[in-house]
């Protein structure tokens, strides 16, 4: 067996980041942009107001309160034809150009007018209320830069910068095959000795929720023949994930039965718990994972394994994270050589920081145990007994 970390670098060793493409706004949120996003104008393009009120020199109202001659005015979107003169305001609205002449912008608040004259009821320093050109962004500026992945308030800044499209990396294309006689369909009649199939849904999410375009290719009979025809279906793919068939045993078909079609077996088996049949290898040109078929162990490989090569492939650099720690909330024994992943509850001290509580039970079949955790607590092989209180390095779900 080899150790996790070992498993992790020959796994996302094997994968480099996917091209990029082309994408409008409106399919742009939740992907992870491929190249750096300057902005095509400057914003805002001329000093503006900031208020609704009077665009007015500020030597004019140091003394208040001090009446002006009313000259125009600059609606958001227009701009006065003229320039403000000694005694002169103009009327201006929030986003209007500031006139030229004018420094400072008196709220409407602060003034009384009859039409023809405005009368000044507070003074203002230059500037007061004028956003100057280019105060949010200047053409040229990056705004957004490699590796982001995009939210609405991207999206945002990417639209006021006047940019339209955006280069993003491919979603991975993730075929996803379940394995065995004894598995079926959610909502399909149940067998005597036959259980509901849990893993290409939950994978199929798990894909989609990473930034990938799962391809669920079923279920693949307990044979050679049927396995070797569903997994054809992978082709193309950037990666193609089973789950089950990995064990010892000689119902194991996966690497038996696809080896004759050319698969290659990189390596089986990790010093791990839950996960330990994990194995890693390749198809002709596509990239195989196969993952245990316990439904914990699925998703818990998913995690440590899945996750990492789809950020390589969507180019998400987060190899640099620090590891996240917690208190322990219970006791445990000595760990033995196998990497051990425990689901577990979090919870806040008195100071506010996190407390892990393992399950006491940690069966790997225990799907709903898993929905119920927020973390998998990390023991490393040979660890001593950890009391209650200590802290331990967890991995947040």
């Amino acid at each position: 067996m080899i150790s996790v970390e070992e498993a992790r670098q020959r796994i996302t060793g094997s994968f480099a980041a996917l091209p990029p493409e082309q994408v409008g706004l409106s399919e742009a949120l939740g992907r992870v942009l491929a190249e750096d996003v300057a902005a095509r104008m400057t914003q805002p393009p001329v000093a503006v107001s900031a208020m609704d009120g009077y665009a007015v020199r500020a030597a004019d109202i140091q003394s208040v309160p001090a009446t002006l001659e009313r000259i125009g005015e600059a609606p958001a979107g227009e701009a006065f034809a003229g320039e403000v003169r000694p005694g002169q305001a103009v009327r201006i609205f929030t986003g209007g150009p500031v006139p030229p002449g004018a420094d400072a912008i008196v709220i409407q608040e602060d003034t009384e007018t009859d039409g023809k004259t405005v009368t000044v009821k507070e003074s203002a320093a230059e500037g007061r209320y004028i956003r100057p050109a280019g105060l949010d962004f200047r053409e040229g500026d990056i705004g957004l830069h490699t590796g982001r992945v995009l939210t609405a308030r991207d999206i945002g800044l990417a639209a006021a910068m006047n940019v339209p499209w955006l280069g993003v990396r491919r979603r991975p294309r993730i075929a996803i095959l379940a394995t065995g006689d004894e598995v079926v369909m959610p909502g399909d009649r149940l067998g005597p000795n036959q259980i509901v199939s849990s893993n290409g849904p939950a994978l199929a999410a798990f894909v989609t929720a990473n930034g990938g375009a799962p391809v669920n290719l079923g279920i693949a009979a307990d044979t050679s023949d049927a396995l070797k025809s569903m997994a054809a279906g992978a082709k193309g793919a950037d990666l193609l994930v089973t789950s089950g068939g990995a064990s010892v045993g000689e119902h194991d078909l996966v690497q038996s039965a696809l080896g004759e079609v050319g698969f290659e077996v990189d390596f089986w088996r990790v010093a791990m718990r839950p996960g330990k049949p994990l194995m890693f290898g390749r198809l002709g040109d596509t990239p195989l994972l196969g993952l245990p078929g316990n439904p914990v162990s699925s998703l818990v490989c998913a995690v440590l394994f899945l996750g990492p090569i789809m950020e390589t492939m969507l180019g998400l650099d987060r190899g640099n994270e620090p590891p996240v720690q917690a208190t322990l909330g219970a006791d445990l024994g000595e760990n033995d050589r196998r990497q051990d992943y425990l689901r577990a509850r979090l919870s806040r001290d008195g100071d506010g920081n996190h407390v892990a509580t393992p399950f006491e039970r940690q069966d790997s079949s225990m799907l709903f145990t898993l929905v119920q955790s927020d973390c998998l607590v990390v023991r490393p092989p040979h660890a001593p007994p950890a009391k209650k209180g200590e802290r331990v390095e967890i991995i947040l779900l």
